[in-house]
């Protein structure tokens, strides 16, 4: 069998309103906090990672939260991130509920093949719900606010902007292994899905094709950039061997501590990720109690005074 990606790993965002984002993701929707940290090239800036109640690869959504204006919409970009629940009563659960905190919503509709509701975070960040139909494990997390059977159970497909299909198909199908699946007619214009792995709502990137659309600036309410699963670090070796036999520049690989890294550009510019599933968020933790303090890998431990120094409180 050829090399392939198993779905989805983590988003990461980005939010010019930390203590903001934190109550959001928390408390309206439901999403555990499982790591409070910082970003590792800038330090600055927190790092926050949200998941589900085992902190599982596949249901982190991230944000660095960086002093930024907001996202100037375009191409070029990531434009809408999925998450999924487990039914269309669900959907409609949720729908009453983010009225409920003013949160303006879409209507509940089959968008690319699933029962769907589009709404967006206070910064713009553009969010979607997506009916996975109770497949697969999920795990709730008790101190959540939202009801376990309405809880979100991971992240689902990921829409990106392209203006051009060619390239980034030739990169996402002849270098990625992805398979095509299908398309869907979208009011922004078509959509080309491709998957990975055993398909699924868990492992779908959503190719969106705007042609006439400007380029994206990133700030507040964007997406910085997407991660895809590979199960463990000598996978990631040969992925990393892939890239370079395809001369397609990458980072090389980059220790994260809770998961190594490979990054790399499609041919639009919009920035992906690899990341193993392993060793995640309790290698410096307890489950039980993930996120509550200030995580810091081992490289950066020494400077943790002069780091919390500098970030400003949370809540």
């Amino acid at each position: 069998m050829s090399l392939q990606l198993t779905g989805i790993h983590h988003l990461t965002a980005i939010t010019a309103n930390a203590p903001g984002n934190l109550h959001f993701y928390t408390k309206v929707l439901g999403l555990r906090l499982v790591k409070k940290t910082v970003n590792q090239d800038d330090t600055s800036a927190y790092h926050l990672f949200y998941a589900d109640g085992e902190a599982t690869p596949g249901t982190d959504l991230t944000f660095f939260d960086w002093p930024v204006g907001n996202e100037r919409r375009g191409t070029h970009s990531i434009v809408r991130t999925s998450l999924r629940v487990g039914s269309r009563e669900s959907l409609a659960w949720w729908k009453r509920r983010l009225t409920g905190e003013t949160i303006a919503t879409g209507e509940i509709a089959e968008i690319g093949g699933y029962a769907s509701l589009d709404f967006e975070d206070p910064e713009g960040q553009r969010l979607r719900l997506v009916s996975d139909g109770g497949k697969g494990d999920s795990h709730s997390w008790a101190q959540s606010p939202v009801p376990a059977e309405h809880q979100i159970r991971g992240l689902g497909p990921i829409v990106i902007s392209v203006p051009d299909i060619t390239n980034t198909e030739a990169v996402v199908r002849g270098v990625m292994n992805m398979r095509k699946a299908r398309e869907y007619a979208s009011p922004e214009g078509q959509v080309h899905v491709f998957e990975m792995s055993e398909g699924g709502p868990a492992a779908e990137l959503h190719v969106l094709v705007q042609p006439g659309v400007a380029p994206a600036r990133q700030g507040a309410g964007a997406v910085h950039h997407v991660a895809f699963r590979a199960p463990d670090q000598e996978t990631l070796h040969q992925w990393t061997a892939r890239l370079a036999e395809f001369r397609l520049p990458s980072s090389g690989e980059v220790e994260r501590y809770y998961f190594r890294s490979l990054y790399f550009r499609e041919p639009n510019g919009i920035l992906f990720e690899i990341a193993t599933d392993g060793p995640g968020f309790t290698a410096d933790e307890p489950l039980e109690t993930l996120g509550e303090s200030l995580a810091l890998p081992p490289f950066l431990e020494a400077r943790r005074a002069s780091i919390e120094a500098g970030l400003k409180p949370l809540k």
